[in-house]
This record gives structure tokens, sequence and C-alpha cells, in this order.
């Protein structure tokens, strides 16, 4: 009975719960724009006390604090699609994979069969000084057993990470050894790398990829840069696919070292957010190099500001599929218990005046999430004419091209994506993980062969010897997927590029294995075509009486 009566009265906590949000929210986004805000002193010590009166009277025990924690993530949920809660033990994690480091033992790992794989050991780091290899099990924490169905990532990453100069016991199971190996390692700071790819694509072409736009990306950019410049680089390519987003000012940075003096980069404005501008300020190093930018329907936000900025001041060519859309800018807010929002403040807006931020209602809205699945079943992802541009949401750049807002930036040339080779079959087995799980136990079983070739090109050529997809195929049907030989032959190049690609990834890192799927990506084939015939800097649109 009691918990029905404190139900009886969940509307009135939550009501109170939103109107003290709202005004939260809004004082403090008055305040990170620069403005004073006067709160009705009278309304808030009304609301305060009513809070303190359920507290103190109310017939049954009612955890306020609870229940405004509950109700937190609802009430930004009415407000926009990217305003959120991030309570308060989350925030370190939130946080970390944007600020360029965090504390840790410096490792990379996997979970199968309920035991933490290490699979790669990060240079420098804690873990790699006491001896930690690639391929050990995880079995114990401080003396205590850290194997079974309890283990997921978050639990993993949680007891991994900690305070710097923490320590951290590990019982480790190594393939070569008979005993449990004990570990003691301090934490230390992790670097968190954000441009995951940085080589020359070409003699004369260079490629860069970056995965989320943090508070160290400008660095990373530029000591990358500096490298390809080194090599001789005549052009450059720089992939955003998949990338979310992140810092607004990392982006703004990132895009000055491309424009030349006086351009403006993005703006953003906001009821209580004075507009503000970012102009390009001349310094950048790359303000003549040819560039070509590679975006998709992940590309997001501070993607999207990149993207629009070179778009629009003509600057380079965009390729690609239409990004994702989003261009609200959220300010990050903290209280007193560790927890923070991130607030909605402001729009952005690119050089042209457009808003490239899709349609929403406030409030849960199914339309929103399920946008880019949408796109796909309408056919977006596989022809251009399937994208319907709203003429009244039509600007111009600097040259005159037609850019258009409303939803993400449209690329200058479009390229499809390719399902060659797609079958049922393979959507199971990659849906189902299972060219993950068949490449890690491979990799396990014969690291140290593998990791006796010193390039891409000698590992491949072995692995072409050893009849993985047979293999495969037998332990895809252990796993309860049926052998189906004419599906397996129509995806074999599929499966071949797949399962060399991880093996890659396991053995030699992650810019290798982009390097290799680069090889046969039909957006990165354009984008050096582009390169190559000298088609990088745009044209304006010809002149028809």
């Amino acid at each position: 009975m009691n918990t029905k009566r404190t139900f009886r009265f969940m509307p009135i906590i939550i009501a109170l719960s939103v109107v003290v949000g709202i005004l939260i929210g809004t004082f403090y986004a008055r305040h990170f724009a620069g403005n004073r805000l006067g709160i009705v002193n009278g309304s808030t010590d009304k609301l305060t006390a009513l809070l303190r009166v359920i507290n103190d009277q109310y017939v049954d025990t009612v955890n306020v604090a609870d229940l405004v924690e509950e109700t937190m993530p609802q009430i930004l949920a009415e407000l926009d699609p990217h305003s959120i809660y991030i309570p308060a033990q989350d925030l370190e994690a939130v946080n970390s994979e944007l600020e360029g480091s965090f504390s840790g033992i410096g490792v990379q790992f996997t979970i199968q069969e309920d035991t933490i794989y290490i699979s790669s050991v990060i240079e420098g780091g804690p873990s790699e000084k006491v001896g930690l290899m690639a391929g050990d099990r995880i079995v114990s924490v401080d003396d205590s057993a850290f194997v079974g169905k309890k283990i997921d990532n978050q639990m993993a990453m949680r007891t991994l990470k900690g305070p710097k100069g923490s320590e951290i016991k590990l019982g480790v199971k190594r393939a070569t050894e008979n005993d449990i190996i004990f570990f003691t390692i301090t934490r230390g700071d992790i670097p968190q790398n954000t441009i995951d790819a940085a080589y020359m694509i070409s003699d004369k072409f260079g490629y860069i990829q970056i995965s989320k736009f943090g508070r160290s990306t400008h660095i990373e950019l530029l000591n990358a840069l500096a490298v390809l410049n080194h090599k001789n680089c005549e052009g450059l390519i720089i992939d955003l696919r998949g990338n979310t987003g992140g810092y607004m000012e990392a982006a703004v940075r990132m895009v000055n070292e491309f424009l030349p003096e006086g351009k403006l980069i993005v703006y953003a404005q906001g009821r209580n957010y004075q507009r503000t501008d970012d102009y390009a300020d001349g310094r950048g190093s790359c303000r003549r190099l040819p560039v070509v930018v590679l975006v998709d329907e992940a590309s997001a936000s501070s993607s999207e500001i990149f993207a629009g900025a070179i778009q629009d001041n003509d600057r380079g060519m965009i390729v690609g599929r239409r990004s994702y859309g989003k261009g609200l800018v959220q300010q990050p807010i903290g209280f007193s218990d560790g927890s923070a929002v991130r607030l909605t403040v402001a729009r952005y807006y690119t050089p042209s005046g457009r808003s490239i931020q899709k349609p929403y209602q406030n409030g849960k809205d199914s339309n929103y999430e399920m946008d880019v699945i949408t796109r796909y079943e309408h056919g977006e992802f596989f022809s251009k004419d399937s994208i319907k541009m709203d003429e009244s949401l039509r600007y111009s750049t600097g040259l005159g091209r037609p850019v258009y807002g409303g939803g993400g930036i449209m690329p200058d040339v479009f390229v499809p994506q390719d399902t060659t080779g797609v079958s049922s079959y393979l959507s199971t087995v990659l849906n189902k993980g299972l060219t993950y799980q068949f490449t890690f136990h491979y990799t396990d079983r014969n690291r140290n062969k593998l990791s006796s070739f010193d390039d891409e090109e000698s590992l491949l050529k072995h692995l072409r010897r050893q009849g993985l997809i047979a293999q495969f195929a037998r332990y895809a049907e252990s796993k309860g997927v049926k052998r189906r030989n004419i599906l397996i032959q129509k995806s074999y190049k599929l499966l071949e590029k797949n399962i060399y690609g991880h093996i890659i990834y396991n053995i030699m890192g992650k810019e290798s294995y982009i390097k290799y799927f680069n090889k046969s990506d039909a957006i990165v084939k354009t984008a050096l075509d582009i390169l190559k015939n000298g088609e990088a800097f745009p044209k304006a649109p010809q002149q028809t009486d």
C-alpha cells in the first residue's frame, strides 16, 4: 500500500522537478551566454518550500533525491533530442572520450566467453611497463575472481580505470604459462587519440581519419599534417565518416588551418545566447592545399561544422552521403553532486546562413530517432535522386553554388553504398558478431606466427593461404548458423575482407586496418580521383541564358 500511495504523488513530484529543472537550465544558459537572469524569488521559494513540505510531512517516506534523479532525463527529453542528463557515476567516462586522456592501466580488451582478453597493450603505458601482453586473460582483480557472466564492458572499464597513482593487482592467465601470473600495475594517464590514421595514401596525397573532435584533436591534426608535409603531400583527404562530433571549438580551430583570413567558419545564436561568429585568422598551415572531405549519415555536429565551412567557402569538395543533421549547441552545466546536463542553448549556422539541424518535435520523437533507418528504407543510401531538398531552404556558397539547410550536409559528389556481394548469410554472421569472434580466437591461437610479419602485405599473403573462409563457415555452423554454400560464394569477397581486416587490426592496429579497407573503398577512390584530376577546388556554376 505504501508504494501505491507514493505513486499517487509522482505527477506532483515530476511536475515540480520539471519546473525546477527548467529554471536551473535557463539560469545557466543565460550565465554561460554572458547574461544575468533575474529569477522571481517568490516562485523559487514556493517550489523549494513545497518540496520540503512533501519531504517532511508526506504520509509515507519519499526519497525526493531519487525521484529527481530518475526524472531529470525525462525533463530534458521534453526539450529536444540532444539535451541530456549525465549521472555523476557516468560523467568521468563520458568526458574522458573527448578530454584527450584518462587514468587507467593502458590496455584494449574484449570480453569473450565471460573472460576479459587483452587485445592490445598501449605503447608506453603502465601495463606495457610491467610486462602485460596481448592475448593475456584477466582472471582476478585484487585477489578476487573477475570472470563470469557478471563481467561486462561497463564493469571492466570501471574496474580497470581509476585515479592516477592508484594500484591494481591483476591475475593473468597466459597461454605459454601453466600458472596464473600476477601483476601490480600503477595507473597512469592514458592518451585518447582522436585521429585513427594519418598516412600517404598515394605518392602525392595524404589521408587523415578523425574519429571525434576532442580536446587534443587540433594538436593531433597539426602533428599529422607536419608528418605528411615532410613526405611532400600535395593534397589531402579528411575522413569524417562515422565522426559523431565533439567540441565545437575543436572543429573551428581545425578548419581554420584550411581557410584564408577573414572567412566565416560558423556562427551560433540562441534565445538567450548572443550571436557569436568565428572567422579564420589567416594563420592556417594548409590554406592552399587541395582538400576533399568525406562524410556519411553518421557524420554529425562538429563534423558538419567542419564540412559546412569547407563547402560554403568553396574551399574543397565534400564526398560521400548526406550527413546526420545535428545543428544544436549544447552547454555543459555541472551540479554539486558531480552530475551534469548538456543543455541545448543555441543553434549553429554555416557561413552561408543555413541551419543543418533536421526537423524534430519537442519531447520523445520516434521519427527523429529512426531517421537514418528511414533514409535507408527510402533508398537514400543508394540513389541521390531519392533525396528531396527543400527549395525554401536553399542558400548559396561564395561562388554561387546551391546548398541546402534543414537536414545535414549534402555532399558535392554523392557516392552510393555498395551492396555487391551482400547476402542474408553475411548479414546474419555480421549481426551476431561471428566474424569478430572467429578472428579473435584465430589471432589468439596463432599470435606468434602472425606477429612475425613486418607489414600488412606479407601478413595478407600468409592469410590468403590459410583457407580462412572454410574455417569460418565451420565456426559459424558450430554457433548455429547453417552453412549456405551459394550465399557464402556470393559474399566470399566481403567475408574475406571482413575476416582479414579484423586479423590485421588485432596484430597491427587500427591504422593498418584502415589502410586495408581503404584500398577497396568506393568513397576513398572517388576522393583520390578528384585530387588526381585537379578538381578539389569547386568551380562556379555555369550561367545559362
